[in-house]
Protein backbone atom coordinates (compact mmCIF):
# COMPACT_ATOMS: atom_id res chain seq x y z
CA UNK A 1 0.00 0.00 0.00
CA UNK A 2 0.98 3.49 -0.91
CA UNK A 3 -0.77 6.50 0.31
CA UNK A 4 0.48 10.28 -1.82
CA UNK A 5 0.33 13.18 -0.56
CA UNK A 6 0.38 15.12 -4.18
CA UNK A 7 0.57 18.79 -5.32
CA UNK A 8 0.13 19.39 -8.81
CA UNK A 9 -0.56 22.23 -10.50
CA UNK A 10 -4.36 22.80 -12.08
CA UNK A 11 -5.14 24.20 -15.11
CA UNK A 12 -9.10 24.35 -14.39
CA UNK A 13 -8.66 26.15 -10.95
CA UNK A 14 -5.38 28.09 -12.43
CA UNK A 15 -3.60 27.46 -9.14
CA UNK A 16 -1.73 24.33 -6.98
CA UNK A 17 -4.40 22.25 -5.87
CA UNK A 18 -3.70 19.54 -3.11
CA UNK A 19 -4.33 15.48 -3.83
CA UNK A 20 -4.36 12.50 -1.44
CA UNK A 21 -3.77 9.43 -3.09
CA UNK A 22 -3.98 6.05 -2.04
CA UNK A 23 -2.86 3.09 -3.98
CA UNK A 24 -2.70 -1.01 -3.40
CA UNK A 25 0.32 -1.79 -4.55
CA UNK A 26 2.82 -4.13 -3.44
CA UNK A 27 1.15 -5.82 -0.46
CA UNK A 28 2.45 -8.67 1.44
CA UNK A 29 0.14 -11.68 0.74
CA UNK A 30 -1.51 -11.84 4.20
CA UNK A 31 -5.04 -14.34 5.21
CA UNK A 32 -7.95 -13.20 4.16
CA UNK A 33 -6.92 -10.50 1.77
CA UNK A 34 -7.17 -10.79 -2.22
CA UNK A 35 -3.93 -11.39 -3.79
CA UNK A 36 -3.15 -8.71 -5.92
CA UNK A 37 -2.34 -9.32 -9.96
CA UNK A 38 0.45 -7.22 -10.38
CA UNK A 39 -0.48 -7.07 -14.03
CA UNK A 40 -3.91 -6.03 -14.08
CA UNK A 41 -4.83 -2.20 -14.24
CA UNK A 42 -6.64 -0.64 -10.62
CA UNK A 43 -10.29 0.41 -11.08
CA UNK A 44 -10.27 3.96 -9.60
CA UNK A 45 -12.70 5.59 -7.18
CA UNK A 46 -12.57 9.44 -6.85
CA UNK A 47 -13.92 10.57 -3.76
CA UNK A 48 -15.01 14.00 -2.40
CA UNK A 49 -15.30 15.37 0.73
CA UNK A 50 -17.93 17.55 2.21
CA UNK A 51 -18.40 21.23 3.24
CA UNK A 52 -15.22 22.45 5.53
CA UNK A 53 -13.31 19.49 4.83
CA UNK A 54 -10.09 18.92 2.64
CA UNK A 55 -8.49 15.94 0.97
CA UNK A 56 -7.31 14.51 4.12
CA UNK A 57 -10.89 13.76 5.41
CA UNK A 58 -11.40 10.29 4.28
CA UNK A 59 -7.94 9.24 5.10
CA UNK A 60 -8.56 10.21 8.72
CA UNK A 61 -12.35 9.55 9.33
CA UNK A 62 -12.66 5.90 7.87
CA UNK A 63 -10.82 2.92 7.11
CA UNK A 64 -10.43 3.94 3.63
CA UNK A 65 -6.79 2.71 3.37
CA UNK A 66 -7.99 -0.49 4.39
CA UNK A 67 -10.87 -0.87 1.70
CA UNK A 68 -8.94 0.21 -0.85
CA UNK A 69 -6.72 -2.89 -0.07
CA UNK A 70 -9.15 -5.42 0.33
CA UNK A 71 -11.14 -4.45 -2.91
CA UNK A 72 -7.81 -3.48 -4.85
CA UNK A 73 -9.24 -0.16 -5.97
CA UNK A 74 -6.87 3.02 -6.04
CA UNK A 75 -8.16 6.10 -4.30
CA UNK A 76 -8.66 9.41 -5.17
CA UNK A 77 -9.07 12.08 -2.86
CA UNK A 78 -8.77 16.09 -4.32
CA UNK A 79 -9.11 18.87 -2.89
CA UNK A 80 -12.83 20.69 -3.31
CA UNK A 81 -12.47 23.52 -0.83
CA UNK A 82 -16.50 24.97 -0.27
CA UNK A 83 -17.04 24.75 -4.13
CA UNK A 84 -19.46 22.36 -4.20
CA UNK A 85 -17.54 20.74 -6.93
CA UNK A 86 -18.91 23.04 -9.41
CA UNK A 87 -17.68 26.00 -11.99
CA UNK A 88 -16.91 29.29 -10.65
CA UNK A 89 -16.22 31.09 -13.81
CA UNK A 90 -16.50 34.11 -11.57
CA UNK A 91 -13.27 33.37 -9.82
CA UNK A 92 -11.84 31.01 -12.63
CA UNK A 93 -12.11 27.93 -10.40
CA UNK A 94 -13.63 25.41 -12.44
CA UNK A 95 -14.11 22.83 -9.77
CA UNK A 96 -16.27 20.98 -11.71
CA UNK A 97 -14.25 20.26 -14.84
CA UNK A 98 -11.09 19.84 -12.68
CA UNK A 99 -13.09 16.58 -11.40
CA UNK A 100 -14.46 15.41 -14.59
CA UNK A 101 -11.86 16.04 -17.08
CA UNK A 102 -8.54 17.50 -15.60
CA UNK A 103 -8.11 14.82 -12.45
CA UNK A 104 -8.53 11.88 -14.84
CA UNK A 105 -6.35 12.52 -17.28
CA UNK A 106 -3.46 13.30 -14.17
CA UNK A 107 -3.53 10.63 -12.19
CA UNK A 108 -3.68 8.36 -15.49
CA UNK A 109 -0.70 9.22 -16.80
CA UNK A 110 1.13 8.84 -13.18
CA UNK A 111 -0.41 5.82 -12.13
CA UNK A 112 -1.30 2.25 -13.38
CA UNK A 113 -4.96 2.87 -13.75
CA UNK A 114 -7.86 1.29 -16.21
CA UNK A 115 -9.10 3.78 -18.81
CA UNK A 116 -12.48 2.32 -19.08
CA UNK A 117 -15.50 3.77 -17.70
CA UNK A 118 -16.77 0.99 -16.24
CA UNK A 119 -13.47 0.55 -14.07
CA UNK A 120 -14.05 4.49 -12.84
CA UNK A 121 -16.18 5.29 -10.02
CA UNK A 122 -16.74 8.66 -8.30
CA UNK A 123 -18.25 9.46 -4.47
CA UNK A 124 -18.83 11.83 -1.80
CA UNK A 125 -20.04 12.52 0.90
CA UNK A 126 -22.60 15.52 2.02
CA UNK A 127 -21.00 18.03 -0.43
CA UNK A 128 -18.97 15.48 -2.13
CA UNK A 129 -22.12 13.54 -2.54
CA UNK A 130 -23.88 16.25 -4.39
CA UNK A 131 -20.33 16.37 -6.22
CA UNK A 132 -20.58 12.62 -7.32
CA UNK A 133 -24.22 12.89 -8.45
CA UNK A 134 -23.70 16.08 -10.47
CA UNK A 135 -20.06 15.42 -11.77
CA UNK A 136 -21.23 11.49 -12.66
CA UNK A 137 -24.04 12.45 -14.23
CA UNK A 138 -22.58 15.40 -16.21
CA UNK A 139 -19.09 13.66 -16.92
CA UNK A 140 -20.52 10.09 -18.19
CA UNK A 141 -18.59 9.65 -20.47
CA UNK A 142 -16.05 8.99 -17.84
CA UNK A 143 -17.87 7.54 -14.46
CA UNK A 144 -19.46 3.82 -14.75
CA UNK A 145 -20.32 4.35 -11.30
CA UNK A 146 -21.48 6.88 -8.36
CA UNK A 147 -21.35 6.56 -4.86
CA UNK A 148 -23.16 9.40 -2.72
CA UNK A 149 -23.55 9.04 0.94
CA UNK A 150 -25.62 11.58 2.90
CA UNK A 151 -25.83 13.65 -0.12
CA UNK A 152 -26.38 17.34 0.24
CA UNK A 153 -28.90 17.68 -2.78
CA UNK A 154 -29.96 21.07 -1.87
CA UNK A 155 -30.58 22.71 -5.13
CA UNK A 156 -34.37 22.90 -4.86
CA UNK A 157 -34.08 24.52 -1.95
CA UNK A 158 -31.79 27.24 -2.97
CA UNK A 159 -33.69 27.90 -6.00
CA UNK A 160 -36.59 28.93 -3.21
CA UNK A 161 -34.17 30.53 -0.94
CA UNK A 162 -34.89 28.26 1.77
CA UNK A 163 -31.24 27.58 2.52
CA UNK A 164 -30.07 30.91 2.52
CA UNK A 165 -32.03 31.25 5.93
CA UNK A 166 -31.67 30.60 9.25
CA UNK A 167 -27.84 28.98 8.69
CA UNK A 168 -25.31 29.77 11.05
CA UNK A 169 -22.63 28.30 8.77
CA UNK A 170 -23.01 29.70 5.86
CA UNK A 171 -23.65 33.37 4.60
CA UNK A 172 -26.51 33.76 1.95
CA UNK A 173 -23.88 35.45 -0.48
CA UNK A 174 -22.41 32.04 -0.47
CA UNK A 175 -25.14 30.31 -2.00
CA UNK A 176 -25.65 32.74 -4.71
CA UNK A 177 -22.32 32.84 -5.63
CA UNK A 178 -21.55 28.90 -5.59
CA UNK A 179 -25.22 28.00 -7.37
CA UNK A 180 -25.83 31.46 -9.32
CA UNK A 181 -29.15 32.83 -9.20
CA UNK A 182 -31.44 31.11 -7.85
CA UNK A 183 -34.74 31.14 -10.36
CA UNK A 184 -31.75 29.88 -12.97
CA UNK A 185 -30.93 26.80 -11.17
CA UNK A 186 -33.75 24.13 -12.07
CA UNK A 187 -33.04 22.80 -14.88
CA UNK A 188 -29.50 23.72 -15.40
CA UNK A 189 -26.58 21.44 -15.48
CA UNK A 190 -26.12 21.54 -11.73
CA UNK A 191 -29.57 20.46 -10.89
CA UNK A 192 -29.25 16.35 -10.35
CA UNK A 193 -33.06 15.99 -11.08
CA UNK A 194 -32.39 17.98 -14.65
CA UNK A 195 -29.13 15.75 -15.32
CA UNK A 196 -30.97 12.24 -14.79
CA UNK A 197 -34.24 13.21 -16.32
CA UNK A 198 -31.46 14.94 -19.51
CA UNK A 199 -29.68 10.92 -19.52
CA UNK A 200 -33.08 9.15 -19.42
CA UNK A 201 -35.03 11.05 -22.40
CA UNK A 202 -31.54 11.10 -24.31
CA UNK A 203 -31.09 6.84 -24.03
CA UNK A 204 -27.53 8.31 -23.33
CA UNK A 205 -25.34 6.00 -20.35
CA UNK A 206 -26.41 6.31 -17.32
CA UNK A 207 -23.64 5.34 -14.38
CA UNK A 208 -24.88 3.27 -12.25
CA UNK A 209 -25.83 4.72 -8.54
CA UNK A 210 -25.80 3.92 -5.05
CA UNK A 211 -27.32 6.21 -2.17
CA UNK A 212 -27.29 5.78 1.39
CA UNK A 213 -28.59 8.37 4.08
CA UNK A 214 -29.35 7.81 8.06
CA UNK A 215 -32.60 7.94 9.05
CA UNK A 216 -31.58 10.87 11.90
CA UNK A 217 -29.71 12.74 8.66
CA UNK A 218 -30.49 16.38 8.40
CA UNK A 219 -30.38 15.43 4.50
CA UNK A 220 -32.61 12.77 5.16
CA UNK A 221 -35.57 14.27 3.30
CA UNK A 222 -33.71 15.60 0.01
CA UNK A 223 -32.09 12.30 -0.37
CA UNK A 224 -35.96 10.68 -0.34
CA UNK A 225 -37.21 13.15 -2.45
CA UNK A 226 -34.12 12.62 -5.55
CA UNK A 227 -34.91 9.07 -4.65
CA UNK A 228 -38.41 9.34 -5.29
CA UNK A 229 -37.81 11.21 -8.45
CA UNK A 230 -35.52 8.72 -10.50
CA UNK A 231 -37.89 5.88 -9.53
CA UNK A 232 -40.19 8.13 -10.98
CA UNK A 233 -38.29 8.86 -14.78
CA UNK A 234 -37.32 4.95 -14.53
CA UNK A 235 -33.33 5.48 -13.41
CA UNK A 236 -32.39 2.91 -11.88
CA UNK A 237 -30.35 2.97 -8.53
CA UNK A 238 -29.52 1.24 -5.25
CA UNK A 239 -31.05 3.46 -2.04
CA UNK A 240 -30.61 2.60 1.05
CA UNK A 241 -31.84 4.08 4.83
CA UNK A 242 -30.30 2.75 7.77
CA UNK A 243 -30.20 4.45 11.16
CA UNK A 244 -27.40 7.48 11.44
CA UNK A 245 -26.73 11.01 11.82
CA UNK A 246 -24.42 12.83 9.16
CA UNK A 247 -21.12 11.27 11.31
CA UNK A 248 -18.13 9.97 10.81
CA UNK A 249 -19.95 6.31 11.85
CA UNK A 250 -22.29 6.50 9.44
CA UNK A 251 -20.17 6.94 5.89
CA UNK A 252 -17.06 4.68 7.57
CA UNK A 253 -19.66 1.86 7.24
CA UNK A 254 -21.34 2.34 4.67
CA UNK A 255 -18.34 3.69 2.05
CA UNK A 256 -17.29 -0.19 2.59
CA UNK A 257 -20.77 -1.60 1.80
CA UNK A 258 -20.59 0.93 -1.39
CA UNK A 259 -17.41 -0.41 -2.71
CA UNK A 260 -18.41 -3.94 -2.29
CA UNK A 261 -21.40 -2.91 -4.64
CA UNK A 262 -19.18 -1.22 -7.12
CA UNK A 263 -17.08 -4.26 -7.39
CA UNK A 264 -20.21 -6.70 -7.50
CA UNK A 265 -19.26 -8.96 -4.59
CA UNK A 266 -22.85 -8.01 -3.82
CA UNK A 267 -24.14 -9.76 -6.70
CA UNK A 268 -25.13 -13.45 -6.45
CA UNK A 269 -23.07 -15.74 -8.02
CA UNK A 270 -24.23 -17.71 -10.99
Amino acid sequence: MAVFDITFYSNSLNRHTQLTAIIPIDMPEFPGFPKPDKNKLFKSLYLLHGYSGNQSDWLRGTQIEQFAIMHQIAVFCPAGENSFYLDDKARGAMYGEMIGRELIEFTRRIFPLSAETKDTAIGGLSMGGYGAIRNGFKYNDVFGSIIALSSALITDNVAKGFEQENNPMISSGYFTHTFGEPGKIKGSDIDPEALARKLVDSGAARPRLYMACGTEDFLINENRKFHKCLLEMGYEHTYIEAPGMHSWEFWNEYIEKAMVWLTGQDRPQA
